[in-house]
């Protein structure tokens, strides 16, 4: 199927989809909680019971001195002092405040992990024009009837006040994260004693979704489009992915081509999704957890469980590149230096494996930042019920885009002793966003001139 055809196949799964009966949307009564008590995004403004969790008051909007664009972000906490860590000793005084899986991670490595809890920093903000689409969004936006797909939805969240626990993924996966981004960052998958060699990626992703005046009609059913090459090391180097990401997968799975520079084609790719390993993961990461999560929710049934306090990690500006890799990177975890935990309120939805399908994680825990939809913690089970991985997010605001999104994410897992760390930097390295992009560089076309130049 070509891409001409493949987007008149996708204008017409949306159009049937469209015709069909959808659940409901929030009213406009309560929609005007977006403008009062909440923030546009459905935060509660205002500060929790003890003032540990303070009001939301705008987020951080503008640039510390000494910003320069092009250089790593400079941390405006630098100088906050950690309130209190928490240790495998202490752990009992904080269990209601931890995930089973940061629990977990203190009986994993009782003499080396820690968290460093900072005073919460509620810095996540976002432009006008977006927080005006999300207001929007509110009162229009619907899930088609199996929920696998969303309509009437435009730029951002299409669910600021969720009813249901597949309302809060669908935020997570059409959340804001600029109009097109470009990271050239490390991966790296540690063996138990330490030992690494990271792979280099360099990314580009138009986000179709996130265009000033996109909406789910105009975009063909296409979230983003998303090119990966790993340029080292020299083994899998010149290795491209390909991913037209779409919007309903269940009307149209995504689209994914690889190109192989030792065979020097381009392949259609697709197992390019789900729990098939990722690229270059070295089996420490499912597609699906690229992101903390992406791609279809057709496997899972969701349940809302409600909001929730829960020391996350935030406002993480170590991780921007001033500290040395090898300073970041350690046996069995990341370093604790290198990470920062705040209280916050977060959205918490448990996805469980439906019957008749397949996945290697039988339950998923998911927390979600009140603030901006992004997922801070996941909490992954085996078939066993019992923790395999935890996933957390180590986040910033990037204040010169006025978007907030991670810089790292890691999986640990709790039983191999390993882990994965997508996003690591050094100086060299770095987060771009609006450079000019056209849906012609994303085609299988492009693929063959970028694996041949």
């Amino acid at each position: 199927m070509n891409l001409r055809t493949s987007a008149k196949a996708a204008v017409a799964a949306i159009a049937l989809l469209a015709a069909q009966p959808v659940l409901a949307k929030v009213t406009a009564q309560e929609a005007a909680a977006l403008k009062d008590s909440m923030t546009a995004l459905g935060a509660i403004k205002g500060a929790n019971a003890d003032g540990s969790i303070p009001a939301w008051t705008g987020g951080l909007t503008a640039p510390p001195a000494g910003y320069q664009s092009g250089k790593p972000r400079p941390d405006p906490f630098a100088a906050d002092k950690p309130l209190y860590e928490i240790t495998a000793q202490n752990l009992g005084q904080y269990t209601a405040l931890l995930s089973p899986g940061q629990q977990a991670m203190f009986k994993r490595y009782p003499n080396t992990w820690k968290l460093k809890v900072y005073p919460t920093r509620r810095s996540a903000a976002f432009s006008q024009a977006v927080n005006d689409a999300v207001i929007a969004n509110a009162t229009t936006a619907e899930l088609t009837p199996d929920g696998n797909g969303v309509i009437n939805a435009t730029r951002s969240i299409p669910f600021p006040i969720p009813k249901t626990g597949v309302e809060t993924i669908w935020n997570h996966l059409m959340r804001y994260r600029g109009e097109t981004s470009e990271r050239n960052v490390k991966q790296v998958t540690p063996t138990p004693d330490g030992a690494y060699s990271a792979v280099q990626f360099a990314e580009k992703v138009l986000w179709a979704y996130n265009q000033q005046g996109a909406t789910i009609q105009s975009i063909n059913n296409r979230l983003a489009y998303f090119i990966q090459e790993v340029t080292a090391p020299a083994r899998l180097a010149g290795t491209i992915l390909l991913v037209h990401e779409t919007l309903n997968q269940a009307a149209e799975p995504r689209n994914a081509w690889t190109y192989n520079p030792g065979q020097r084609r381009v392949r259609r790719a697709p197992n390019v999704a789900y729990d098939n390993p990722g690229t270059a993961s070295d089996g420490q990461r499912t597609n699906d957890q690229l992101d903390m999560f992406n791609g279809a929710p057709d496997r899972y049934t969701w349940t809302l469980k409600g909001r929730q306090e829960l020391i996350v990690p935030y406002n993480t500006y170590k991780l921007e590149g001033t500290m040395p890799v090898g300073d970041v990177v350690k046996a069995g975890h990341l370093n604790p230096e290198a990470l920062r935990y705040e209280k916050h309120r977060v959205w918490v939805t448990e996805a469980t494996l439906k019957q008749g399908t397949s996945h290697v994680y039988a339950k998923r825990t998911f927390y979600f930042d009140e603030d901006s939809w992004q997922l801070l913690v996941v909490d992954n089970y085996d078939s066993r019920g019992e923790i395999w991985r935890l996933s957390e997010a180590y986040p910033i605001q990037y204040y010169d885009q006025a978007l907030f999104w991670d810089n790292v994410h890691a999986h640990y897992d709790l039983q191999n002793g390993r882990y994965l760390a997508f996003g690591i930097k050094d100086g060299n390295d770095y987060v771009r966003f609006n450079a000019p992009m056209s849906t012609g560089d994303f085609s299988p076309e492009s693929l063959r001139r970028e694996g041949t130049r």
